[in-house]
């Protein structure tokens, strides 16, 4: 596919579009924004023990990380990739950082220090003499409490959090690039953003409503001029913005209008789903469009109005918040998973979309049904994938049209308990569509979550601990109890254009890519309709 861009002669009055292949990159403190650096409790222990640690790895080995990032078993490492130069500029960084998170890290330091409390002084007697004793900061903050086994914990009165000194969103900002292939990125959870002369930084927050007038240029385009005020552009940043617009008005999008439903893969985990009467997109990741042998949909194929955006989980290749913010300006509601309510591991969603500046966000509970129009969403429980940790947003989404059509998204649902499926079935029935992830290796428990734990892991134990899907026989037996018509393998995080945020590269010997081929068999022999999907692909079921 190819972008066409005009706009060497695009002239103050001009009506201009944004271009197809233009990113936002979410910052905070310089770093890649994702939902764990929203919530302030997390934001404090990934700065601390993420960042900081990766930065002072970095100024004492700059050789080492320039070496590891080369190796592919590396990809996704804690390693910063400016192939050992640039030392002196993450030194900054990291005294920038001291000074301006200087509050979360203090948070950081209060958390540990109750922990600690808890530690050595909850013993099983009444926590109520410990309030007085945890630190000062946190007062009002938390509640003390045990499990039913007597193990004490904490959790945060999250939406009284936000209202401290330590959300500080005036730590946000962003950058504005042109994508122009698939491996120009870095993996971003690992790589500091630092000044680059292709990339446009503004010191705005994510609420800022200019975002959506700047995406809304798409269908709706504005004078330049307009644009360039708007943003404060100034002279020496002027041929770098011009470049991300265009004259040309892009292709019109052509509504589904007919009477079943229409399904189309983005790749990864991110499925649109259409009627005639209704739009749902479920985790969005989209890639930009530019030139590639590989076809894909991009941003231009998404509807000019999405009813409905479904979050499944809260992962970074589930949550993208740079394509989030591209297309917050068409989104009607966002659908998240219910939460335990303050617990460090698992921060709201809600509130996290609503700092996101998304206005109508609708939480729903395992079992529970919304009804709209044509259509209907169910939050199927969801096992696994968040390696054993009490994490509780995360759903499925049945989505039943007419009552007739049932489809399935397992995302990176892992059938540790085939009996609680059993129990879903004879409530709901047989499913006739499932999307079923499984990337059955996965990650460690502490390359995601490390930076929340009081005391760190042995190896041995983080290693049993996965982000992971399904393997053959979990999905084996989630098909045998819905009987499927279709069984589509997704989640994979297959497409070169995701490299940037899942880091993951398969060969035929990878246990994901043998699995899900004895899957696809199996689904043969059982004349089912199997694919593990690549890329795109478009499904109309007729009802």
């Amino acid at each position: 596919m190819k972008t066409e861009n005009n706009f060497a002669d695009i002239k103050s009055t001009d009506l201009v579009h944004i271009s197809n292949n233009v990113a936002i990159e979410p910052l905070i403190s310089q770093w890649y924004a994702w939902a764990h650096l929203l919530s302030p409790a997390t934001a404090a222990l990934n700065i601390k023990n993420r960042h900081l640690t990766i930065m002072d790895s970095y100024i004492k080995y700059p050789k080492s990380h320039e070496l590891a990032i080369k190796k592919p078993e590396m990809l996704g490492g804690p390693f910063i990739d400016y192939k050992g130069k640039r030392v002196d500029e993450i030194k900054a960084l990291r005294e920038k950082t001291l000074e301006e998170c200087s509050v979360l890290l203090e948070l950081c330091k209060n958390i540990q220090d109750l922990n600690d409390l808890l530690a050595q002084e909850a013993d099983g007697q009444t926590l109520s003499p410990l309030y007085s004793k945890m630190p000062k900061e946190l007062r009002g903050l938390v509640e003390l409490f045990y499990d039913l086994n007597h193990n004490p914990s904490f959790r945060f009165f999250e939406p009284l959090l936000y209202e401290t000194e330590y959300y500080n969103d005036s730590l946000q900002s962003f950058n504005l690039l042109a994508i122009n292939d698939d491996d120009s990125r870095s993996f971003v959870l690992s790589t500091p953003r630092l000044p680059d002369s292709n990339v446009l930084h503004k010191k705005y927050r994510f609420n800022d409503l200019r975002i959506d007038t700047l995406f809304d240029t798409w269908r709706n385009p504005i004078e330049y001029g307009t644009l360039k005020n708007m943003f404060e552009i100034e002279h020496h940043e002027e041929p770098l913005f011009k470049s991300f617009f265009s004259k040309s008005k892009p292709k019109e999008y052509k509504k589904y209008t007919g009477t079943g439903i229409l399904t189309r893969y983005f790749g990864h985990a991110c499925i649109l789903i259409e009627t005639n009467d209704i739009s749902i997109l479920v985790d969005p990741v989209i890639s930009y469009g530019y030139e590639s042998d590989i076809s894909r949909y991009t941003f231009a194929d998404l509807p000019d109005k999405i009813d409905f955006v479904c979050i499944t989980h809260n992962h970074q290749d589930h949550i993208l918040i740079e394509t989030l913010l591209r297309i917050r300006y068409k989104v009607g509601q966002i659908i998240v998973a219910r939460n335990n309510g303050g617990e460090l591991q698992d921060p709201s969603l809600k509130i996290v979309f609503e700092k996101l500046g998304f206005t109508n966000v609708i939480e729903i509970a395992e079992m529970e049904t919304i009804h709209f129009r044509s259509c209907s969403i169910t939050g199927i429980p969801f096992l696994g994938e968040h390696a054993d940790l009490n994490i509780r947003s995360k759903i499925c989404p049945l989505i039943t049209y007419k009552e007739k059509l049932k489809i399935l998204f397992a995302a990176d649902s892992c059938n540790h308990e085939p009996r609680l499926y059993e129990r879903v079935q004879k409530i709901l029935g047989y499913i006739d569509v499932i999307f079923l992830g499984m990337e059955c290796d996965g990650a460690p428990l502490s390359w995601l979550y490390g930076p929340l734990l009081p005391n760190k892991i042995e190896k041995e134990k983080d290693q049993t601990r996965r982000l992971a899907g399904s393997n053959f026989d979990e999905a084996k037996a989630l098909i045998d109890i819905f009987r499927p018509k279709n069984v589509f393998v997704y989640a994979m995080g297959l497409e070169p254009w995701l490299r940037y945020i899942s880091s993951i590269k398969y060969t035929d010997e990878s246990r994901p890519i043998k699995e899900s081929n004895q899957i696809l068999d199996y689904c043969d022999s059982k004349d089912i309709i199997g694919e593990r999907l690549f890329g795109e692909k478009i499904l109309e079921y007729l009802v």
